[in-house]
């Protein structure tokens, strides 16, 4: 039978974040969020400032169940309080102004970096605890099958390009560093879905391991006729233990939140992921 070790003969990094890329990696990453914003007013930045504040409580403990506290309607009405700086990116650049596209509708990404410490302060009001320290790095295995055509995600290639960027933009979101297989470990064939989760906790951390990854998260992401989203299930090998959650009817975009935040939050130490 085909195993992983096949699979998987040579590593390949993705990049981790658009925040390191332009400001260089370190702990300020933890307390950054970014919005969407179709403005550079004030009217556009209370929405932003608030969305990116939910984004660095769960970066910062490692916990996406953070957003369902019911205390958190009360701290992200100040949220401009907590904000050390804030810079725009214009998803536009380089494209001339049309009619239709002024400042005032101009789309934006709006990066919010927050106070370390009022932001520390505020997750131990909540009952949690910063988790600033040692992240373990993910090595990622993902089948993938669309419409019936499958194939391993790799760091490289055309196949999977949006779905890479995808990983990325979540890996960042929870300060989680992740690791892919390069293109030329994983052509052809590609291991299947059920053959992919079906592997033993201890082929998947050695193959971790060869990544350079820490922990192990497997994963098959699928779209067939008659689904209305993506359907996907999700393995974490992590010290000997396997953990499992699935997601249904999502956007792949949805889907790689839900696996890399499930994966932050068990090596947080807060739990297993809810399915849905």
């Amino acid at each position: 039978m085909r195993t992983l070790t096949h699979a998987v003969a040579v590593a390949g990094l993705i990049a981790l974040s658009a925040c390191q890329r332009n400001t260089g990696a370190g702990q300020d990453d933890l307390y950054t969020g970014r919005a969407f914003v179709t403005g550079q007013d004030e009217r556009f930045r209370a929405d932003g400032f608030t969305e990116a504040l939910d984004q660095v409580l769960a970066k910062v403990t490692g916990d996406p169940s953070i957003a369902n506290d019911t205390r958190l309607a009360a701290l992200t009405a100040s949220a401009a309080s907590l904000v050390q700086s804030f810079a725009y990116h214009d998803r536009m650049e380089g494209l001339p102004i049309g009619d239709e596209q002024g400042t005032r509708d101009r789309p934006f990404d709006l990066f919010v970096t927050f106070k370390r410490q009022a932001i520390d302060d505020t997750v131990r009001g909540l009952g949690r605890q910063p988790w600033t320290q040692g992240r373990p790095r993910v090595a990622v295995f993902l089948s993938v099958n669309n419409h019936g055509r499958e194939y391993m995600l790799a760091s490289d290639g055309e196949l999977g390009r949006d779905q890479r960027d995808a990983l990325t933009e979540a890996a960042w979101r929870f300060g989680l560093p992740v690791v892919l297989p390069a293109g030329v470990a994983v052509t052809p064939p590609p291991l299947s879905g059920p053959a992919l989760l079906s592997l033993p906790v201890s082929e998947i951390e050695q193959q971790a391991k060869a990544l350079g990854g820490d922990a192990a998260l497997t994963g098959a992401i699928v779209w067939a006729d008659g689904f209305v989203g993506w359907h996907a299930e999700w393995r974490l090998a992590w010290k000997g233990s396997l953990h499992r959650w699935t997601i249904r009817d999502v956007s792949f975009d949805e889907a790689f939140r839900n696996a890399i935040g499930g994966a932050a939050r068990i090596l947080s130490g807060h739990g297993d992921p809810a399915s849905g």
